[in-house]
Formats: structure tokens, sequence, C-alpha cells
């Protein structure tokens, strides 16, 4: 599907969408997808939603995750991720860019722009990444003004509540968070950075019946664990925020060492998508087919690839 015409556009709302994948069985799987070719190979691959993590979208643009992005840059990976794939799209909030006239133009902006969920977190300006050390947190009654400012302002997107207080609140800390979140109208709780799988168990059974995201991402300080493993522990969704950037990324900075080593890309033709995969991937000829101006695309069959021709 190119979601480019009215005709492909999904009739449901992506916030109800999104709630009805989390309502089948099992643990819901939602992958970072950093811009929109990602995000249509996350649905090839079979998932159901997929999600835009702030620490990969400033990443991409050569900038940390320090709450430097504004909501109208980050409705632009919103359009990007929603269009190209038609999934239900969970995107970072950051800190809700503000207090609660803020967060209440963040919700319907990112509605707006096809968002389906968004996570906002009880960190203060400069926010970091989870993971990290020395984070500020908000009052926790300021933040649950925020999430119901949310909660107020949405008209169909799911509202989930991040709190970042296990690292220097303790468990204790944290699931008064949690709870003070559900009551300002929060759908969901994503608690970070939590470290062991005792605390994940702990933290589940403190909070029963409702809906917990859980964040697998790399080199951070929660351990390696798989989703079926979240899943017992008493997950309902589970996060792989940056993995789709930073294997991007590796494979680049590969790429880029191999063409200024050997004078050209011959050394990695192995490794590339070859045009035919990748015109598969973004519906080239479904493009073509919308304007029948267009002369349909023979691909050519030049420099030796894998396989077959490019």
């Amino acid at each position: 599907m190119t979601y480019l015409v009215a005709a492909d556009l999904p009739e449901k709302p992506a916030g109800l969408r999104f709630r009805e994948a989390l309502a089948k069985p099992g643990i819901l799987g939602i992958p970072g997808t950093h811009n929109g070719i990602a995000a249509q190979q996350a649905k090839q691959a079979g998932f159901q939603t997929c999600y835009i993590s702030g620490a990969a979208m400033t990443a991409s643009m050569g900038l940390p995750d320090l709450g430097i992005i504004t909501v109208d840059e980050v409705c632009f990976f919103i359009r990007q991720v929603a269009r190209a794939s038609g999934l239900p799209v969970l995107v970072d909030g950051d800190t809700g860019y503000g207090e609660a006239l803020n967060v209440m133009h963040m919700v319907r902006a990112f509605e707006d722009a096809g968002a389906a969920a968004v996570h906002i977190e009880d960190q203060l300006l400069p926010k970091k990444c989870g993971h990290l050390n020395d984070k500020k947190l908000a009052d926790p009654h300021d933040m649950a003004a925020k999430v119901a400012a949310a909660a107020q302002a949405r008209r169909h997107l799911f509202i989930m509540a991040r709190t970042d207080a296990a690292a220097s609140e303790g468990l204790d800390g944290a699931v008064a968070r949690a709870k003070l979140y559900m009551q300002a109208g929060a759908d969901a709780i994503f608690p970070e950075a939590l470290n062991t799988a005792e605390m994940f168990r702990a933290f589940a059974a403190r909070m029963p019946g409702v809906p917990l995201l859980a964040n697998m991402t790399e080199f951070g300080r929660t351990p390696f664990f798989t989703a079926a493993e979240f899943e017992e522990m008493g997950y309902k969704m589970v996060l792989w925020p940056v993995t789709s950037m930073r294997v991007a990324a590796k494979a680049q900075a590969e790429l880029f060492a191999a063409i200024a080593r050997d004078g050209g890309a011959h050394n990695m033709a192995d490794r590339m998508q070859t045009r035919a995969e990748l015109y598969a991937t973004i519906g080239y000829e479904e493009f073509e087919a919308l304007d029948s101006s267009i002369v349909k695309t023979i691909i050519p069959i030049g420099t030796p690839q894998r396989g077959a021709a490019d």
C-alpha cells in the first residue's frame, strides 16, 4: 500500500487501531522505526505497530537526545512513518514540550500528523536518555497534571506515562508515581530503566491490571530479555527503540570506510539492498500505477550484484 490516495487510508483512527492491536493475546512487539523505509520493513516483517524514538530521531539528525527538537520536527517523522507503513505509531513525546497547554498542543499536533499513541516522561529539561545518570525528575503532581491535560486534549490518542523514578526513588517511588499517573488519566505505564528481572516482576505485581511497557534498548541498564520473557514478567508491550537506527548507522559507517579505503563500494555490494528489493519495499510499481503518464520502469541489468540483476 502506498497510502498516497484517500482510498488507501485506514478508516479507523490510529489510536483505536493501536488499542485493537494491544487487545490481542500475547505481548505487543513495537520496533523503533527511525524513518519511512524502516517502518515499511517492520510492517513487512509482520509487526502490527511501530515506534518513533526521540533518541533515534535526534541521532538521525546528528543531535543528542536532550530535548532539543520541536513538536513540528517530530510531526515530520510521524507523517512519514505513518504514511509509509499505515501502522499505528507510538511516539516519544519527551517531557511534553512544556507544561499543560504545551502538552495539549503536542497531543493535537501528533494526532493530526497520524500518531496512534504517545508517551510522556516525568523528567525536567534538559531531559536525558532514560538509561543515563543523574536525571532530574519533575514533581509527581506536576507530571500528573500533564497526563490529565493530554487525556483532556486527545480525541483518540493512547496516552502512556513514563516514569524515570526507579533509579533515584527506587521501586516504591516509581510505583507511587505510576499509580498517580493512572489516576490522572494515563492508559498505560512505561517504567524506564529497570535493571533486573526481579525489578520488572515486582513492578508488574504492584500494578495489577495496568498495561505495562518494557523498554529493551541496547547498551543501557536493562539486560537483554526476549519478548516472551517480558510477557512472562507481566508486560503487555515491548520496545526495541533505537535498534534499527543503530544497525543502519553501523552499516553506513562501515560503507563509508570501505569507499574511502577501496575507492568505491564494490566490496560492499553483497551487503546492499538491491534495486529490485528497494523498489518492492517502497512500492515503486504501485506509485507508477497511480499515474498513467509514467512509463513502467524496467529494472536495468548493470553492475553485478547479489544473485540476479539489481
